[in-house]
This record gives structure tokens, sequence and C-alpha cells, in this order.
């Protein structure tokens, strides 16, 4: 059983990791607001509570979510392995999935941990620009359309987002690194964590993240 944890700041490509290690492992990968979206659609007592806090506009509390994931893993198509992507954030969260993996006689097998430099993150998050019609996304460095400011596909004008603002990014990198530095110790602890430097090409980054999970 493959229970596999990723981490790494807002643009190192945690999605596009995720998605190619569920295709090879036949794993799903669980993203923490997926599941609220998905409890909530299916009414379950864990989603109606969520709901109730997400109509306020406040942060559903640990022990929703903790619940919501618990239910997850005990889906069918879990019964192989799991990523889990996004979660969790802090070190009680961390806990409390441990003790729903013993209990459920799952194991987070590895901690992968995506680094990329500042600067680089910057310059990916920095560059990204959104349609305002069809919701295509561009990059004006590593995919530019082809007239600048208008979308390929429909036309319309492409925005810079504000979570896509430096100040923005700033600001989500160092909450990043206010939670997430604590995590990396408590799993380095358990011997279970792994470094990978997420640079460069997206399929070489990807073969060494497949030979750690072999």
């Amino acid at each position: 059983m493959l229970g596999i944890i990723l981490l790494g700041p807002p643009g190192a490509g945690k999605g596009t990791q995720a998605k190619k290690i569920a295709a090879q492992f036949s794993i799903p990968q669980i993203s923490t607001g997926d599941m609220l979206r998905e409890a909530v659609k299916q009414g379950t007592e864990m989603g109606r509570q969520a709901k109730s806090f997400m109509d306020q506009g406040g942060l559903v509390p640990d022990e929703v979510v903790i619940g919501i994931v618990k239910d997850r893993l005990q889906a069918p198509d879990c019964a192989k392995g799991f990523i889990l992507d996004g979660f969790p954030r802090t070190i009680p969260q961390a806990e409390a999935l441990d003790r729903v993996t013993k209990e459920l006689n799952k194991e987070i097998r590895v901690v992968l941990s995506l680094e990329v430099d500042e600067k680089e993150l910057m310059e990916r998050l920095c560059g990204r620009r959104t349609c305002t019609g069809c919701g295509a996304m561009y990059h004006v460095k590593f995919n530019p359309p082809k007239a600048a400011g208008k979308c390929d596909k429909c036309g319309t004008a492409l925005i810079q987002r504000d979570d896509d603002k430096e100040e923005t990014i700033r600001t989500r990198l160092v909450n990043y690194k206010k939670m997430t530095e604590p995590l990396l110790r408590y799993y380095q602890g358990s011997g279970k964590i792994r470094s990978v430097r997420a640079t460069g090409d997206i399929d070489a980054i990807y073969a060494g993240i497949a030979k750690i999970l072999q």
C-alpha cells in the first residue's frame, strides 16, 4: 500500500507531479479542496458540517477536515494507496492523520518534499495569465499566447489574477514556510521524508520521483 504525502510551496508543481504518480501507480490524487467540495456535494455528515463553515466564509476546523480525510481514505479506490496533495498543513493535522491511518490500518510510506528556489517560484507564479472568457491558462515566458494579452482559443483578454501578483505570492510563501518547515522536521523524525529538486524539465523531475517510489 503506497501512501504518499506531497509537500511543496505554491508553484512547485505538486498538482502536475501528483497526476503523473496517480497515472503510473493507479492510486488517487486527493486534495483537501476536492475532498471538501465532494463531501458537501454528497451531503455526508462531515460535508454538512464543512458547508456550514464555508457558507459563512470561515475556515473549516481541523476536526471536520480530518473526518472528511478519514471518510475519503476508506473509499475503494484508496485500497492500493493514495496521494495527499496539500494536506496535512500543520503539526496537529499531521498528528491527527497518523491516528487516522493507524486506525484504518493504512500507512504513509513516503513524504515527498518538492524544492524550488524562491526566485524561480516567483517567475513561475507572477508570469501566469488567465483568460477572462474560457479560463485557459498561459505564461508570459513558458506558454505565451500567440497574440500578446489575448486568448488563443476565444480571443478574450488575459489578466493576471490577484493571487498571482508578487505581493500576494510573497505572503503565501512566508505563510508556507511558517507552517510547513515544522512539518518537514516532524516527518524527518520518522525517516519518511525525501527531498526532490523540482526545477527543470517536468519529466526529468518525475523520473526522480518514480525512482524514489519504486
